[in-house]
């Protein structure tokens, strides 16, 4: 391992042991745990959609997908819930002036902040999946290896709110930060919705009472702005074998990749102008 990577690592490992420790994180599991297996009792039951009753395989697909976007959502939640006090947790009780005291340059401080916060949580949400994912293959009697490689695609999603909340949290307070990146969200997903909505007859209707300029704006804003939602629901599309629409559908997890790209490389000079006492 290249000697510069060998501080990222100890900083990673010490921030995940750091968090795991939190007896808050332990009872937030728990409950999370408890949660998904309160939930098997929906695996069952006779559904009616229309008159007709639904067979009951796809009545557990589509439990285990809702499932599988309320753990997503609420793994996005306490991902900007820990990111939004780890450099101010850092400052206050000294160990960020100790790090970087160290032969340890802040790229790397924050870089093992990153990683660290970025492991632990996809650990915690796979493995929640992971429990979703053996209730499923057993009530179905078929193995979906599919619900982890979803599961696995939202580590991006993850990946985005760590770092969008650290690059918050050094301009303005936590609790603007967190208000921030759950806006972004909610945004997000209000703009799918609409988009949604517009491709239907009613909205093809609607649009073509608007200029054309009109349009074209709205497109560019759907299309810039960060599809984490969007990202989530091309995951989801893989569990049960639904297909997906090609180069469009694989879309949103470029948008995030790319934000991640452009706010991690915004994180890194930001914290360079702080001020470490």
């Amino acid at each position: 391992m290249p000697k510069s990577f060998s501080p990222i690592i100890k900083i990673a490992k010490y921030t995940l042991m750091d968090e795991v420790r939190q007896k808050s994180f332990i009872v937030m599991f728990v409950i999370c745990a408890l949660f998904i297996f309160l939930v098997r009792g929906c695996y069952q039951g006779d559904y009616m959609v229309n008159g007709q009753a639904v067979e009951a395989g796809n009545v557990i697909i589509m439990v285990s997908k809702i499932t599988f976007h309320i753990i997503v959502i609420g793994v996005m939640f306490l991902a900007a819930l820990l990111s939004m006090r780890v450099f101010r947790r850092d400052r206050d009780d000294g160990t960020q002036s100790c790090v970087l005291s160290k032969p340890i340059t802040r790229g790397q401080y924050v870089a093992g902040k990153i990683l660290g916060l970025w492991v632990l949580l996809i650990v915690f949400m796979f493995v929640l999946h992971g429990i979703v994912f053996i209730i499923t293959s057993v009530k179905l009697n078929v193995v979906l290896p599919a619900y982890l490689i979803a599961s696995l695609l939202c580590s991006l999603n993850l990946l985005f709110v760590v770092i969008t909340v650290l690059l918050l949290s050094l301009m303005m307070p936590d609790i603007a930060a967190l208000l921030c990146v759950i806006g972004i969200g909610i945004v997000g997903l209000v703009a799918d919705g609409i988009f949604a909505m517009s491709h239907g007859p009613m909205g093809q209707a609607m649009m073509q009472q608007h200029a054309q300029s009109d349009l074209t704006l709205w497109q560019i804003i759907y299309y810039l702005w960060p599809k984490l939602s969007g990202g989530q629901r091309f995951a989801s599309s893989l569990i049960g074998a639904e297909g997906s629409g090609g180069l469009a559908s694989v879309y949103p997890l470029i948008n995030i990749l790319i934000y991640c790209l452009v706010f991690g490389a915004l994180l890194f000079w930001r914290f360079r102008q702080e001020d470490v006492t």
